[in-house]
């Protein structure tokens, strides 16, 4: 088992961080066959939390654990 996840900390800063990607949000969609509004609700929390896509769709449970690693290691590569 991959524990990337473990290296994830949450950073307190009032610099906005970059907004999901379309290919990112495409990849959660086509590849792990999240819903569009699962999405759609992952982003709009990870913007008020100023947090990555996909640690806040985890932390909500709109992904497994499994399928965080994915996306961390789909993200590696793209």
């Amino acid at each position: 088992m991959d524990f990337d996840f473990l290296y994830l900390h949450m950073i307190n800063t009032n610099k906005p961080i970059k907004p999901p990607t379309d290919n990112l949000c495409d990849f959660i969609i086509n590849k792990l066959g999240i819903s569009e509004d699962a999405i759609r609700l992952g982003v709009k929390r990870a913007n008020l939390e100023n947090s990555p896509l996909p640690i806040v769709m985890w932390s909500y449970g709109l992904l497994s654990l499994d399928q965080l690693n994915i996306i961390l290691a789909w993200q590696k590569v793209n």
